[in-house]
């Protein structure tokens, strides 16, 4: 079973521009991240509101994500485009409580 999460997030007006340019440049690395399945930002419909559908084979691959030196600074940067902090809610495949494999 994968380890699939989708977070939500406010922008600062004055810095959308330029998370959308970080955004765009973390989905594009993450293209060559061994582990990572799928790593998507979305704007929603909240003015201000985006959110990022993340998906990897396991939860240890996405702590390498995360450690990877090519993500912390882009990391660093997105959390500082952040108003607030994040919501993450974490998804199961459908039938993961069938199998007993729901946390």
């Amino acid at each position: 079973m994968a380890f699939s999460f989708l977070s939500r997030f406010r922008i600062r007006d004055d810095l959308q521009r330029e998370f959308v340019a970080l955004a765009r440049e973390m989905e594009v690395l993450s293209r060559q991240e061994p582990g990572t399945l799928h790593y998507k930002f979305f704007r929603l419909s909240e003015p201000g509101m985006f959110a990022v559908h993340e998906s990897f084979v396991d939860e240890a691959a996405d702590e390498a994500h995360m450690a990877y030196d090519h993500n912390k600074a882009l990391i660093e940067k997105i959390v500082g485009c952040m108003d607030g902090s994040y919501e993450r809610e974490l998804l199961f495949d459908l039938d993961a409580e069938m199998e007993g494999q729901a946390r």
